[in-house]
């Protein structure tokens, strides 16, 4: 498809991702639709990501600290001509008629605000075992939520300009939420997709520590959010799978109980566990029949790691939002939402 439809300025935030940006630019270039334009965000990175764009002839727009995804996209929207804007995180190869299908189906509905992606299951670069299972469990977990959502995907998002710019900017100050806050806001006026239509490969995190971290954190800060609004979202953190971290959770707290309760306790904790399996035994059933039984062992170990780790993360968030007034106004809408000094390369 060349020349014939509006301009899309697809805008890649990146911090420290070289590794995986070429793989990433590549796969823009080559996209089915015209016409593009790319814009890199180095976003105060530390290793040669600036110079990998340049050599593929990008634009570079860089900060001179870090300041976060969402500011890294404010910044590459405001610098963007296009009729529509797509969000690719440097992560993210899409595949070559991602902008063309998300284009197709921003214009045959003009109350859909976001058309996001869906990742393969498998990862866009193997790196370890660890990445394989998240790979795997992100995967199972979109495509389950296929359809209307409201639990943002911005690893690959394309909007119309004008959606944007009535929404306004993601919230900079948000460095682990600022999705989840931009789809609230997004849908209070339109729908989002989320469609296995535009797919895309994902480096996702190789080191089971980082995962861990970057879940916990994400956990935590969602409290606020989700107090306000007092549901949970449409797609993705349903309300079954929140039953299951914490059902994990109770069945680590409840296994010394078999000391002094004996059988007892050692029949709660094994309760919870249960619980916990069930609320995705549908995932369980998947990976099974792509990896097989031992991989599944290895997966149904880590998945228990990070159900306990999502809902610790929780817990603390209810804590800090009982104890704190600032944290309960994490997503006060009066936050000036400026556009930060950048330098153009």
């Amino acid at each position: 498809m060349t020349g014939s439809g509006p301009l899309v300025s697809v805008i890649v935030p990146n911090y420290n991702y070289a590794a995986s940006l070429e793989l990433c630019l590549r796969a823009l270039r080559a996209q089915t639709y015209r016409p593009v334009e790319l814009i890199v965000v180095d976003d105060g990175s530390t290793d040669d990501s600036a110079a990998v764009a340049r050599r593929l002839g990008v634009r570079v727009i860089r900060t001179e600290r870090n300041l976060g995804p969402g500011a890294a996209r404010n910044l590459g929207a405001a610098h963007a001509a296009g009729e529509i804007l797509m969000f690719v995180d440097s992560d993210v190869a899409a595949y070559p008629d991602a902008i063309e299908v998300a284009v197709g189906l921003l214009a045959a509905d003009p109350g859909l605000g976001v058309v996001s992606s869906v990742h393969d299951p498998e990862p866009l670069i193997r790196d370890s075992l660890v990445e394989e299972y998240r790979a795997l469990q992100y995967h199972y977990w979109t495509v389950s939520s296929e359809g209307p959502v409201s639990f943002l995907f911005s690893a690959l998002m394309a909007m119309p300009r004008r959606v944007f710019d009535e929404i306004g900017p993601f919230n900079p100050r948000l460095r682990e939420t600022e999705e989840v806050d931009y789809g609230h806001r997004l849908t209070q006026r339109y729908e989002m997709l989320l469609t296995t239509a535009v797919r895309s490969r994902h480096d996702h995190d190789d080191k089971l520590v980082k995962l861990l971290r970057k879940l916990y954190r994400r956990g935590r800060a969602r409290v606020p959010l989700y107090a306000r609004r007092r549901r949970f979202a449409r797609g993705f953190e349903t309300s079954s799978r929140a039953g299951g971290s914490l059902a994990a959770l109770a069945a680590l707290a409840a296994a010394p109980l078999a000391i002094p309760f004996g059988a007892a306790g050692a029949g709660l904790a094994a309760l919870a566990l249960a619980v916990s399996l069930l609320a995705d035994l549908g995932m369980y059933r998947f990976v099974l029949r792509r990896r097989g039984p031992l991989f599944l062992l290895y997966f149904g170990a880590v998945h228990f790691l990070v159900n306990v780790t999502i809902a610790a993360g929780v817990a603390a968030g209810v804590a800090r939002w009982l104890c704190s007034a600032r944290f309960r106004r994490l997503y006060d809408p009066d936050v000036t939402m400026g556009i930060p000094g950048q330098a153009a390369t």
